[in-house]
């Protein structure tokens, strides 16, 4: 009844929209006034608004599954499985996320300490899950790691994500402490 495309798109917004839903509950708690309600209402309408930015993030986050391959992320642990290639980074040995993009392709490189590096696609199945883990991460901008999708604006107004020949790189975090040389 309803068409395939409209029920991806109703997916892919449910957390903002009930995010939405929740935050017209407690604007419809604080109308009825009251010292009891007014409260209510204002608490949850500041967690509408937390939960409100989450879910516009992953919205951002979340790309279309277009390359080959999975992304697991279970108990502390990435791990890409793909045709070719593929392997697994434990998160707190994780010190640097960069964003490739190479050959029109982007792809997340994660290295770990010992200098490994693991290249995840953005758009393989199941990449939306590498917000959460990267969300754990200490002093992550989870606003940098979403912006770090947007695709590049061109001359002309319109946007490309880079020349197809032309590989660029995008540092989005990198771990702060001991024994890791910035450079």
């Amino acid at each position: 009844m309803i068409r395939e495309a409209s029920l991806a798109t109703l997916y892919r917004w449910r957390e903002v929209a009930a995010a939405a839903g929740l935050g017209a509950a407690g604007l419809w708690l604080m109308a009825l006034g009251g010292l009891v309600l007014i409260p209510a209402g204002a608490a949850l309408l500041a967690v509408a608004a937390v939960l409100g930015v989450t879910g516009w993030r992953r919205l951002r986050f979340r790309q279309d599954t277009l390359a080959p391959g999975v992304v697991e992320v279970d108990e502390g642990q990435i791990g890409y499985l793909g045709p070719g290639t593929g392997g697994f980074v434990s998160l707190p040995d994780l010190v640097e996320i960069k964003l490739v993009t190479l050959r029109g392709h982007r792809l997340w490189r994660l290295k770990q300490s010992d200098g490994q590096a693991l290249l995840v696609p953005v758009d393989a199945t199941g990449a939306d899950r590498l917000f959460e883990a990267f969300s754990a991460l200490p002093g992550i901008d989870l606003g940098a790691l979403v912006d770090a999708l947007a695709p590049a604006q061109t001359g002309t107004g319109g946007t490309a994500l880079a020349p197809a020949d032309v590989a660029q790189m995008r540092l989005v975090w990198r771990r702060q402490g001991e024994g890791i040389v910035a450079r």
